[in-house]
């Protein structure tokens, strides 16, 4: 039977667990909106860029196009996971996903995984990562990750002769649900420019520019693939803030039926420990008073 110390000790040990899982739960749910608040940011930007590629579209050169639109190179692929733990099945899900859609890609890949917690869960796929990077910790270090990342994917592209970019990363669905999801950064789909380029324009002027159309054009694209690696890194980010969120919660109603329980047996064990205290006192008195009685 436990003692009243041990059931104390274990009490103290579940009350300061429940503080650091209250606490991450705080620290998710104030970070969940910080990355939807990012991603919402990226709009009004994300419309901007689509704008200007609608009019570069418009006014190309004829016999130019704008970026190759079919390729048979090398794949890259980036696959966005986790900075820490305790996020539920947050790597595994993104990490069978990845490896489904990756089962037709017969030819040679390069896969860079960022956040060290997903590269496990995709070896346990099938799939080996080549290299391995950090994932920015919040919404504040996203900025400066995506320009490193863009310089790795230029990289690829003039040393491993790598033209198609695949990314593969959690998107928040509503609550604290999330569903991993494949864009291809490179190369563009063809369909989507022509869509792009016929769509109507917003206005009743057409606008029109001036210089170089390659230099515009490659400007314009620089500015959407950062906003694609934002968007994919916020995404991430508020997915893996919802997972986390989600096991916390298990984990502290978990913690609190434990504390509960401890409770109840630290009020029981002491009840029977006063009662037997009480049960000696009262023996011992009868015990005095008899043999008061037969000294009589």
């Amino acid at each position: 039977m436990q003692t009243l110390e041990t059931l104390r000790r274990q009490m103290n040990s579940t009350e300061s667990l429940h503080s650091v899982v209250r606490t991450m739960k705080v620290l998710s749910m104030t970070s969940i909106r910080q990355c939807e608040a990012a991603v919402e940011s990226l709009a009004d930007y994300n419309r901007t860029v689509r704008l200007g590629l609608q009019i570069a579209l418009r006014h190309r050169p004829r016999e130019d196009s704008p970026l190759p639109t079919a390729s048979s190179g090398r794949l890259g692929v980036i696959v966005f996971g986790s900075a820490w733990g305790m996020c539920g099945r947050f790597n595994e899900n993104l990490a069978h996903h990845t490896a489904e859609r990756l089962l037709d890609e017969t030819g040679q890949k390069t896969v860079l995984v960022l956040g060290e917690y997903v590269g496990g869960a995709l070896e346990s796929q099938g799939v080996v990562p080549d290299d391995q990077s950090a994932v920015p910790e919040s919404v504040e270090g996203i900025t400066a990750r995506v320009q490193e990342l863009l310089v790795e994917i230029e990289q690829w592209r003039l040393h491993r002769h790598i033209d198609r970019v695949l990314l593969f990363y959690n998107q928040s669905t509503s609550g604290s649900g999330y569903d991993p999801t494949m864009q291809r950064l490179l190369p563009f789909d063809d369909s989507w420019l022509n869509r792009l380029e016929r769509e109507p324009w917003p206005t009743h002027q057409v606008p029109t520019f001036r210089g170089d159309w390659e230099a515009l054009f490659a400007s314009l694209v620089r500015q959407y693939f950062f906003v694609s690696l934002y968007r994919a890194f916020a995404e991430s980010l508020a997915s893996e803030h919802g997972s986390r969120l989600a096991a916390m919660q298990m984990a502290e109603d978990n913690v609190e039926e434990r504390l509960d329980d401890l409770q109840s047996r630290f009020h029981r064990t002491r009840q029977n420990a006063i009662t037997e205290e009480l049960l000696d006192i009262t023996s011992g008195f009868e015990a005095l008073r008899t043999a008061d009685a037969s000294s009589l």
